[in-house]
């Protein structure tokens, strides 16, 4: 996938304000518009300029995506740091004059098709004869990482957001805030928790819009999650995995003892039933065994290994001789 320097398309430095990237933009448009424009590439130029001004004119937008920093030149090869937008807030960017099917795989690798939602009041109205304006304000979203430990046990967490919003001189000015979340039990990974109220501000005596919170797991040493299966990777010795054993293993609920079957294979997987993410219907546990080879230092190590090779007849080359641990 492409770096699209959105800057660059329309012409504009990174320190533009609003209406300079609005003049711009429209200039483009008229000239690429594949119903007047003579010029061969027309189309694919009026998609770019489009897409770009559906970024940068969006202070949301274009804020989380000054955060990816100046050092990228259009036709890198790029893909977004999976961190990338976390704790930034978002609203509906609104629609360009282009189909949104037409968008790059760079633009939807950042903002996804929730780029596209409409710009607009939620709800309430206004009065003829000079009465007040009212109406909801638009709903926001944004992700945050919680570990996975926190979605077995449920926790409360403190996040600090960052929202964007034009200054008087027509630039991008970031604030923060800061609010109490509580992580329900056995939320999984893209699952949204909704703030009521805590979106954007209602005009008049309309209602704030919600605030949508979507998760993400943070990496893990020895942890990975898909939907509310969890895997775990377990080191084991040969003879564990030769001869059988009791092992002790650290779940993310806690401490068990693992039986790992006699003959065991590495990648083998010990399945946990409903030891997985909590649930009405829990998930399950897979226990992935990683047989470990211990270095030979001393020569009494060295010469273990050659009489464990001496009563072997075992060639691992050979493909009958896979069976084996």
């Amino acid at each position: 996938m492409e770096y699209r320097d959105y800057y660059q398309i329309l012409g504009v430095e990174r320190t533009a304000p609003q209406d300079e990237i609005k003049k711009s933009y429209r200039k483009l448009a008229r000239k690429f518009h594949p119903d007047v424009s003579k010029e061969d590439d027309a189309e694919d130029r009026f998609k770019e300029v489009n897409e770009a001004y559906e970024v940068l004119k969006d202070p949301e937008k274009r804020a989380a995506y000054d955060q990816l920093g100046k050092n990228w030149n259009s036709g890198e090869d790029f893909n977004p740091p999976p961190d990338w937008d976390q704790g930034f807030e978002f609203r509906g960017g609104g629609y360009t004059e282009a189909d949104p099917e037409a968008f790059s795989d760079f633009f939807e690798s950042l903002f996804g098709r929730g780029g596209f939602q409409q710009r607009g009041f939620q709800g309430g109205g206004f009065s003829r004869g000079g009465q007040a304006f009212h109406a909801q304000g638009e709903n926001t979203h944004a992700r945050i990482a919680i570990d996975i430990e926190d979605s077995y046990r449920g926790s409360k967490r403190q996040i600090t957001l960052k929202h964007s919003e034009l200054g008087a001189d027509g630039r991008t000015v970031v604030k923060e805030r800061t609010l109490n979340v509580t992580i329900p039990k056995g939320v999984t990974e893209g699952q949204q928790i909704r703030l009521a109220g805590q979106g954007q501000a209602g005009i008049g005596n309309g209602k704030a819009g919600d605030l949508y919170l979507e998760i993400v797991f943070n990496p893990h040493s020895r942890f990975s999650v898909e939907g509310k299966t969890v895997y775990m990777e377990l080191p084991v010795a040969p003879w564990e995995a030769a001869l059988g054993a009791k092992v002790p293993v650290t779940t993310p609920d806690g401490a068990l003892n693992l039986t790992v079957p006699p003959n065991s294979k590495s990648g083998s997987k010990l399945r946990l039933k409903g030891k997985g993410l909590p649930a009405k219907e829990p998930g399950d546990l897979f226990v992935v065994l990683d047989i470990v080879t211990p270095p030979a230092h001393s020569e009494e190590e060295c010469e273990a290994y050659r009489q464990f090779r001496d009563h072997f007849q075992f060639d691992p080359r050979r493909s009958d001789s896979r069976g084996g641990a």
